[in-house]
Formats: C-alpha cells, structure tokens, sequence
C-alpha cells in the first residue's frame, strides 16, 4: 500500500529536506506541499492525505493552529517537525509522538517514518495527537520559550542561541535577528517570536524591535518623552513613548 503524503513547512529548505529523505524505495508518495497553516488546513480537508509531516511553527497558523481547526480526530496521522526547545521536546516524548527536531538526518528520520507507518497501520494516532495538542498548550502557558531559533542560509539551516541574540527587528513578515557581527533573517513576525521568547530576557520596547534586556548599557532620554536604548556593541536603539510597562522594567520614570 502507498501511503499518500503532505509536508507542511514554511521553509522550502525543510521541505526539500523531506522530500529528498522520502526516496522511491520508501513506500511514500508526496501529494502535496504547503508552505502555511491556511493551504495546510485546505490540503487536508481535500486530498485527505495519510500522514502529514507538520511545522509547529510558522507564521500566523502555527502548526497547533491546523490541528486545532481540522480536530484531532480528523487529523492524519502526524510527524512534527519543529524547532522548539527542550521543554517541548519532552511533551512529544512523553506522549510517544513522532517528531524531527530541525536540523535532522536521513537515520533519525527513516526512524519516524518507520513509527508513522506502523501507527497507520494500526490507526493508533488519535488519543496521541490529543494529548500532545494538550501537553504542548500547557507548554505554552507556562515556560516553554525557545532556547534557539532555525535561520536558512546558502541552503543551510543556522541555529542561533537565544541567549546571544542582541536584538530583532523586522520587515513584513520577515524578522532580522542581530547576534555580534551576523544578520539573519526569519520567516517569523515579530510578535510571533515576542510570544515565544522569555519575557525575562526580552523586551519589546517598539513595534519594530525587540531587545536582549542582557545586552543594554545604558538608557540615555531623547526627544519629546522618547528613549534611546544602547547596547553593550554601541547601537542605539529607539523606545516607544508610553509604554509605562517596559519603562518599569527599565528602570525609567515617566
């Protein structure tokens, strides 16, 4: 039996990735490729595929977003694919959920491949995937925050650690990420990496940019009420006016 597959990713170098890993001895045939929550969504409902190979995180609908429209006792069978950090991680352990964890080699993912197969067989997938949903919302809730984001580049997938991070910015839907010397770019909005960074250690302080608390030198008052915010490296950096919150937590009276 061929088993009738979906990728969704919102990196086309994840989904290469994949479809280079589901070679013609594998027993799998990819019907389709999604780069969003909304196509992901719509290819389900339609071509009702096996299994899905399914990005936790992408802009605007999240991977749990999908699962949360279609229901998981619609969904197919599922292979996460994610970047989320540790505490995550243990909440698709605990629940024997398959899931790649970005960047993943041919060994690691034949090994899911192998348990979605076997889970398609038996159509032991249900009260799993509602268990993880479950698991990964209480995550969320609590203090499941990234350790490190995933950034494309020449075909290669960067990993940066939060905790170097100076600063973000952003342009449309893309964020610029400034760690020493480099600048990468992340097919995330901004506010969805606010909501998935440690608010001890980052700050939104305008709704372009967002700061490694860590990484401020000084806080030096501006023009009409403003701020500027310099890091340890000598860039200077705006704050919003009114924002009686962050202030707080800088330390500035208003």
């Amino acid at each position: 039996m061929t088993i009738r597959a979906l990728i969704v990713d919102d990196e086309p170098l994840a989904r290469r990735s994949i479809r280079r890993f589901l070679d013609k001895g594998s027993g799998v045939e990819i019907i389709d490729q999604c780069g969003d929550g909304n196509s992901a969504v719509e290819a389900i409902r339609t071509q009702k595929p096996d299994l899905v190979f399914l990005d936790v995180q992408m802009p605007e609908k999240t991977g749990l977003d999908v699962i949360r429209e279609i229901g998981p006792d619609a969904m197919p069978v599922t292979v996460f694919v994610t970047a989320y950090d540790r505490y995550a991680i243990r909440a698709f352990d605990a629940n024997a959920i398959d899931y790649l964890l970005k960047p993943f080699a041919k060994q690691r993912f034949d090994m899911a491949l192998k348990r979605a197969k076997e889970r398609i067989a038996g159509r032991m997938n249900l009260n799993d995937l509602r268990a993880i949903l479950a698991s990964l919302e209480c995550d969320q809730t609590q203090s499941a925050y990234l350790d490190r984001l995933t950034a494309s580049e020449n075909g290669r997938i960067l990993l940066i650690n939060v905790k170097d991070i100076d600063w973000i910015g952003t342009s449309g839907n893309y964020a610029h990420v400034y760690s020493g010397s480099r600048k990468y770019e992340i097919r995330q909005t901004l506010t969805s990496l606010e909501e998935k960074l440690n608010p001890r250690d980052f700050l939104r302080i305008h709704r372009s940019t967002i700061v490694n608390i860590r990484r401020i030198r000084e806080i030096q008052p501006w023009f009409h009420g403003y701020h500027l915010i310099i890091l340890q490296n000598g860039q200077e950096l705006r704050m919003s006016r009114y924002q009686r919150d962050v202030a707080k937590r800088l330390g500035i009276s208003q």
